[in-house]
């Protein structure tokens, strides 16, 4: 195979990636539009972001398909100033926290904003300790990485 494919994902909205893109574009640091092709109205078609190094595809394809939370985009952080920050970013104007880091942006598409601590603590090879943080995990919206942390910590007497 060559080493010129790509995988993207392909996001459809019905009328309103234009706004997105913007908002995508602001809340992450080394955001980029790459492309966009406009329709004879001059309304967004599709346009083309790099969020993080990932590159994304979004369409105004109308109202025939919906985002659904089968599908999100997981966003590794280090600080719990970043899974505020990213988390109150995207559900502004509409959006909702929802259980496990997931939440849904306001233009319905689902992300996971996950510290890295996470992953730490659920590969522990202490898998009693690695079982009550991901308990906890499964408890939380939001995710707080100190929650986390103390419920690994915490031992049964």
């Amino acid at each position: 195979m060559s080493s010129h494919i790509t995988v993207t994902p392909f996001l459809w909205f019905d009328a309103d990636a234009e706004q997105a893109i913007e908002r995508y574009l602001s809340i992450f640091d080394t955001a980029e539009l790459l492309s966009e092709q406009r329709n004879p109205d001059g309304s967004l078609f599709v346009g083309e972001i790099s969020l993080q190094g990932q590159r994304l595809t979004l369409l105004n394809g109308g109202p025939h398909f919906t985002l659904t939370e089968a599908f999100s985009l997981s966003v590794s952080v280090e600080t719990q100033e970043e899974v505020d920050e990213i988390s109150d970013a995207l559900i502004a104007g509409g959006g909702h926290q929802s259980q496990c880091g997931w939440l849904v942006d306001a233009f319905g598409l689902s992300w996971q904003i996950v510290p890295t601590t996470l992953h730490r603590l659920l590969g522990d090879p202490d898998r009693e300790a690695a079982g009550r943080a991901q308990a906890a995990m499964m408890t939380m919206q939001r995710l707080s990485i100190q929650g986390l942390e103390d419920a690994f910590a915490a031992r049964k007497d």
